[in-house]
């Protein structure tokens, strides 16, 4: 996936929009986010695996499953039932990683970083 490149000392600030949850493709999960989010919800590994996963599109690991119309299966309503624990792609959209396009439907707002810390 190629990332469109920010203007410089840029960083964008989420506005919880939810359009990057309701884009259809992998939200890839690791060993260790499997762990937290299933015991955030309060469910043995094995379980939250069964109910919650599938193998990714390029069959290299897992991803969470979708809702019927391509939405996080954890997106409920404007509001992300694991948020606490989500995945680290969810955290760093789009800041760390984008698709082509995401400007079209992501409502993050441009933040112009200083040399004082912003």
């Amino acid at each position: 996936m190629r990332n469109e490149v920010p203007p410089p000392n840029t960083y964008w600030k989420c506005e919880r929009c939810t359009a990057c949850c309701r884009w259809p493709g992998d939200v890839k999960v690791s060993a260790e986010e499997i762990s937290e989010i299933a015991a955030f919800l309060n469910l043995e590994e094995s379980a939250f695996l069964d109910k919650y996963t599938r193998l990714r599109t390029d069959r290299a690991g897992l991803s969470l499953i979708e809702q019927a119309d391509d939405s996080c299966i954890f997106l409920e309503g404007n509001d992300c039932r694991i948020n606490a624990v989500k995945p680290g792609q969810c955290r760093d959209f789009p800041n760390k990683w984008n698709f082509p396009g995401w400007r079209q439907v992501c409502h993050a707002i441009p933040v112009t970083l200083t040399t004082e810390g912003n």
